[in-house]
């Protein structure tokens, strides 16, 4: 099985929910570092798509927001943020990447342009939910799209017993599982 694997905000293709689906799943997973720019970043996903063919693509939180906007693909998102310029907004300036990345780059900017551009994108309702998975952790102290995303696409939202950020052993026992499941069911 192959993944293509988008990471959250502040983050790079090296965080460790790359790894733990390697291990749980035995999967070959393509993990970018993405470009913070909403357009640049979702080229590069949809230009690996093509390229990489995965089998599944999961996204991470704001990995999840734009993997929910690709087309034509089984997808999985894990505690999405539907609404990412919510979250953006109150964190304008400087960022630094809490994992590192492969050009070296430390930090990246958010200005209130950039958090227009995500808005822009907000409100997408994907025309076929049977290629969707949503994942949510029924703790998240981070980002609440859980009923959302249920109420757009029942019966496609699971919940599992966590927080924003999955560990292992919630991988392992929750999401991997979900994660096989779907592709079963979706083949």
């Amino acid at each position: 099985m192959k993944i293509l694997f988008a990471h959250g905000l502040a983050s790079s293709g090296a965080y460790k929910l790359a790894d733990m689906l390697r291990m749980t799943l035995r999967a070959e997973v393509v993990a970018p570092d993405l470009p913070i720019d909403p357009s640049e970043a979702l080229e590069l996903l949809r230009r690996l798509c093509e390229t990489e063919r995965p089998d599944l693509v999961v996204g991470l939180s704001w990995g999840g927001f734009l993997v929910h906007r690709l087309q034509g693909i089984r997808r999985a998102l894990i505690n999405p943020d539907l609404h990412v310029s919510r979250l953006m907004r109150t964190k304008v300036g400087p960022v630094p990447y809490l994992s590192p990345r492969k050009d070296g780059t430390t930090a990246f900017e958010i200005t209130p342009a950039l958090c227009d551009r995500y808005e822009a994108l907000e409100g997408f309702v994907e025309p076929d939910p049977e290629t969707l998975l949503g994942l949510f952790a029924d703790q998240d102290e981070l980002v609440q799209c859980g009923e959302e995303f249920a109420s757009l696409y029942p019966g496609r939202a699971k919940e599992y017993p966590g927080k924003h950020l999955p560990t292992f052993p919630e991988v392992k026992k929750f999401i991997a599982p979900a994660l096989l499941a779907y592709m079963e069911s979706n083949p």
